[in-house]
C-alpha cells in the first residue's frame, strides 16, 4: 500500500521553531489550523504516533504526548 508520509510511526521528530509556527498560525487559511496552545511546542522533540492524509492531499501527523494535529512542513527528523 502506498504511504506518502515522510515520517513513519515511531520516528523521532523535532517541531519547527515557535516563530515559524506563529507565522503559520497567522497566515494559514485552510484545514487543520494550528491552535494557539501548540505554539508552546516550537522546537520540541516528539515521536510520531500516527500519520494520515487530509483529503486535499496533505500528510498530517499526530505526535505522542503533544496536543494537536501537525502539518509535515512543521517537522524534521530529530
Amino acid at each position: 500500500m502506498y504511504d506518502p508520509a515522510k515520517f513513519k510511526d515511531g520516528v523521532s521528530v523535532q517541531i519547527c521553531p515557535r516563530t515559524e509556527l506563529e507565522n503559520f498560525l497567522r497566515t494559514w487559511k485552510l484545514h487543520n489550523k494550528l491552535q494557539p496552545d501548540q505554539l508552546a511546542y516550537g522546537g520540541a522533540k516528539a515521536t510520531v504516533e500516527k500519520s494520515f492524509m487530509y483529503h486535499g492531499g496533505y500528510v498530517l501527523y499526530q505526535l505522542k504526548d503533544v496536543p494537536g494535529i501537525w502539518h509535515e512542513q512543521h517537522l524534521q527528523l530529530a
